[in-house]
């Protein structure tokens, strides 16, 4: 039986995914781009403190292990994850711009909450819907990846200049702005096969739950990813009170992105193996958060910045072909959303805890996301010869 990537495919079939792919993840993270690093500059700018934009920039976490699994579950179980990806895109423009509207600690909460549970499942859900494309066509993900990092970085570019123009407390209607944006590029993906009658679907969620070895990636990934979140959430403010400026804050933020960039370019060509990538990610992301506890000169902050492209993009990068290796297309979609779940789970416990600690000793938060990090590089590595072994994916690619 031939896999997916063998079946004829029409050259221009193939493009048209690529393309509605790498526009709809364009629009998506130019939200993210902005959202990420100014959604707290926001939050302070309407009197929200320090502790309070802990809690709340820990609800998209939160809704990661709560209700998005149940979304990517439901979304595959009926082979509507193109279907889910719109519907998510809309609820999310419509929860901003409400969130937007809100100026109290707790009423912003409950909104921002309610908007986290349709805008959260969105990524895991292209992710997914990639990586079946990725199998389908014979693709690569890091090259269809890439086009959402270049546009996070545009994003947070713009949204770094606004920052010196208008009111910080204006700064949600840009957000609102891309959301829209993403609502329009949603309508532009392209179906997918049905894969209903090539593979059952009764119990098809437990080998992943029983699979120690799947549980190693997510934890490792979850544990190297997570301890990005003090970064995301206080970067901007901590430079700010160091006085950086707007611009400067979001060109920082941009040669992360760009190193990202080159790594999801080079993707296809790396040799090493992906627990490898993975481990590899993870110690450059310890190095990086030493180097930013210490307040360094903005040249060695910009180099450590360049680290983006190893912590993130590179830990990324790994763990999405060790899913595509390990995890069948009909079980993608949750095997992303299980994904999706153990890295909210700790990134909320480290953001509300960071809210905390960064109260307590700032810059010092940093020292706690480099053990994190150091913790899941030890993981993958200590797994990884069970990782290289017997992959159980229908068809890999990418």
């Amino acid at each position: 039986m031939q896999s997916e990537s063998q079946i004829p495919i029409a050259a221009a079939t193939k493009r048209r995914f690529a393309v509605s792919l790498a526009v709809f993840y364009s629009a998506f993270f130019a939200v993210l781009g902005t959202h990420v690093p100014f959604f707290p500059v926001w939050l302070k700018a309407i009197g929200i403190d320090a502790v309070w934009i802990g809690i709340i920039a820990a609800l998209p976490a939160i809704t990661r292990f709560t209700t998005l699994p149940q979304v990517t579950a439901f979304a595959e179980k009926r082979q509507a994850i193109r279907a889910a990806i719109m519907v998510s895109a809309l609820a999310t423009a419509i929860g901003f711009t409400m969130v937007g509207l809100q100026q109290q600690p707790l009423a912003l909460f409950l909104v921002y909450a309610l908007t986290c549970t349709m805008w959260t499942p969105t990524m895991p859900l292209t992710d997914a819907y990639a990586l079946r494309g990725v199998a389908r066509y014979g693709l690569d993900y890091g090259p269809l990846r890439l086009w959402g990092s270049a546009a996070f970085a545009a994003g947070s570019l713009a949204c770094g200049y606004l920052v010196d123009i208008i009111a910080p407390r204006d700064l949600i209607w840009v957000i609102v702005a891309w959301a829209v944006v993403a609502v329009a590029a949603s309508l532009l993906l392209q179906p997918l096969d049905d894969l209903r009658h090539r593979t059952p679907e009764r119990h098809a969620g437990k080998p992943l739950l029983r699979d120690a070895t799947f549980w190693a990636v997510i934890a490792s990934a979850a544990l190297i990813q997570s301890s990005h979140i003090a970064f995301y959430t206080f970067s901007a403010i901590n430079w700010q009170l160091q006085g950086i400026s707007g611009l400067t804050i979001a060109v920082l933020w941009t040669l992360g992105i760009v190193a990202e960039i080159v790594v999801f370019a080079l993707s296809p060509r790396f040799s090493l193996q992906p627990s490898t990538l993975i481990a590899i990610g993870g110690v450059i992301a310890v190095l990086r958060w030493i180097v930013t506890a210490s307040e360094p000169p903005l040249v060695l902050l910009a180099i450590a910045q360049l680290g983006h492209g190893f912590s993130f993009g590179l830990t990324i990068v790994g763990t999405m072909n060790l899913l595509a290796q390990r995890v069948s297309s009909h079980q993608i979609a949750r095997g992303q959303g299980y994904y999706a779940a153990c890295n909210g789970l700790l990134g909320a416990a480290t953001s509300i805890a960071s809210g905390v600690i960064y109260a307590r000793i700032g810059d010092n938060v940093y020292y706690v996301m480099a053990a994190m990090a150091a913790a899941g590089a030890i993981l993958i590595w200590s797994a990884r010869h069970r990782l290289t072994a017997q992959p159980q994916s229908e068809a890999s690619g990418g």
